[in-house]
Parts: structure tokens; C-alpha cells; sequence
């Protein structure tokens, strides 16, 4: 009997399918809202590229529904993990994009305090960072902060450290 039970459990129901294949649907559907140069660094098959730079050409209602559920269907060939991991890290809505924006604020607001062993963690965690420039807008934010003027200099930093990152993590 309990033979018969291992048997069914590694099935899915057809609830479970039809709930995975609407999850594709809904992901293809976000996918064409995001910028081509995006979509470029997804894991796309030819035929799912084509088929989202041709889903605004579709505004009537039932075309574009009819549309989405063929960019569904395309998706159940793509790498979906790989998907998720990079819209994951680049949509403002998720914990994980918070999480890596909160982690790069709290970096430039280190290096804000002037001190050279953390500016030396921070260039033993990100190689390719200009020490000089980095010192450079270090000084100049600390200037501003000291004259009590906008933080222009600050934004710069996160600006710089957010593109280390990014060219560290394959976003760019």
C-alpha cells in the first residue's frame, strides 16, 4: 500500500502544473516591461527575444493577452533560475534589491568617516576601485558636509560604488 502511495507522491497535481504555468505567464509579462539592454543580459532563447520586442506592436486588449500567453508558453524552455536571480537583483521592489542598496549605502557612509582601513576593505572587496577618485570624492563630500552644502559629492560615491558593484556582480 505504502508502494502505491511513493508512486503519486513525486507526481504533480494538476493544480501545481497549472499554478507553474501561470507563474511563466506572469514572468513573461514582467519581462516585457523591462529595458532591451536588460533583456540582453537574460539567458533568452532567439524565439523568446523576438517574441517581447514584438509585444508592444499588440495594444488591443485580447491580442495582447494572446500574446503574453505565447511568451508564457516560450518560457517554459528558458533557464528560469538564471531569470529570476537578475530581475531579483534589478527590480526596486524586491528584498534583495533593498537588501544590496541598503549594504551600498552603508559602504559609502564608511567610507564618509575618512578612515584609510576601511577605504582598504572596501578596495580588498571591490579590486577594480580607483583608490585616488575614491579618496577624491571622500574629501570633496567631507568638504561639502563640513560648509553644510548639498551632498553632491556623496551621491557621486554611491553613484561610483553602485557601478563597482554592479560590474562585480555581471549587471553591466
Amino acid at each position: 500500500m505504502s508502494d502505491y502511495l511513493d508512486d503519486f507522491s513525486e507526481e504533480k497535481s494538476k493544480t501545481q502544473v497549472k499554478r507553474e504555468l501561470h507563474a511563466l505567464v506572469d514572468l513573461g509579462e514582467r519581462l516585457t516591461t523591462l529595458k532591451p539592454d536588460l533583456l540582453n543580459r537574460l539567458p533568452l532563447t532567439d524565439g523568446l527575444r523576438r517574441a517581447l520586442a514584438d509585444a508592444p506592436k499588440h495594444t488591443a486588449n485580447i491580442a495582447r493577452k494572446r500574446h503574453i500567453l505565447f511568451i508564457g508558453k516560450l518560457m517554459r524552455d528558458q533557464d528560469i533560475d538564471a531569470i529570476l536571480t537578475l530581475i531579483d537583483q534589478l527590480d526596486a521592489s524586491t528584498r534583495q534589491y533593498n537588501e544590496r542598496f541598503h549594504g551600498l549605502e552603508r559602504w559609502r557612509d564608511r567610507l564618509l568617516g575618512g578612515d584609510d582601513a576601511v577605504l582598504d576593505s572596501f578596495v580588498g572587496d571591490y579590486p577594480e576601485a580607483d583608490r585616488q577618485h575614491l579618496r577624491q570624492l571622500i574629501r570633496q563630500a567631507q568638504h561639502e558636509a563640513a560648509q553644510s552644502k548639498p551632498p553632491a559629492a556623496s551621491r557621486k560615491i554611491f553613484k561610483y560604488i553602485r557601478e563597482l558593484d554592479e560590474a562585480k556582480r555581471g549587471l553591466r
